[in-house]
This record gives structure tokens, C-alpha cells and sequence, in this order.
């Protein structure tokens, strides 16, 4: 069960652990007085070394695998295939007779 802090108008503020289905206090547990929720900021760690298209369902993941560490992965294939000369071509243009 989860535990909230509440606040009342004279300045006390207390906790109560309560089920989430139960309607929220209305009134100080010391001197009756108004509450309200008091809410904190949730801690939010991401630990590890990302997300891969393993963590998702076949149809919902994404199509292309994730890209290396050291950059993008299709500019450098392109970069390479550009700088590469076509292989000369053995076969001739004229009959044999």
C-alpha cells in the first residue's frame, strides 16, 4: 500500500498509508482542520546501455537495427561505395569471325 503526505491549512503535515482505492483524507488527523495531497517528485533511473529492437513485439519494434556506437552506420556505407572504382570490364565490343 502506498503511503501519501498530507498537508492541512494550520501547517501539520502528515503521513497515512492508505489503498489506492480509498477516497484521499479530507480532514487533519490533529486538529481537523482542510488537507490536501502533498505530492513529491517521482525518482526516475534509466540504467543500461539503451533500448534494441529485441525490447519490443515484431510487429511494434523498429525495422532497421540500432545504430553503432562510433556513428551512422548507412553514411559510412555510402562514403565507402562512392570512393570504390567499378571493376573494368573484360568483354569487348566487336564479333569474332
Amino acid at each position: 500500500m502506498p503511503i501519501y503526505e498530507y498537508k492541512c491549512e494550520n501547517d501539520h503535515v502528515f503521513d497515512v498509508m492508505q489503498k489506492m482505492s480509498e477516497d484521499p483524507l479530507t480532514a487533519c488527523i490533529e486538529c481537523g482542520a482542510p488537507v490536501r495531497k502533498v505530492l513529491q517528485p517521482v525518482g526516475i533511473s534509466f540504467k543500461g546501455s539503451g533500448f534494441y529492437s529485441t525490447d519490443y513485439s515484431s510487429k511494434k519494434g523498429p525495422k532497421e537495427p540500432a545504430a553503432s556506437t562510433n556513428g551512422d552506420s548507412k553514411t559510412e556505407t555510402k562514403e565507402k561505395k562512392s570512393t570504390e572504382k567499378p571493376a573494368a570490364s573484360t568483354s569487348s565490343s566487336g564479333s569474332k569471325d
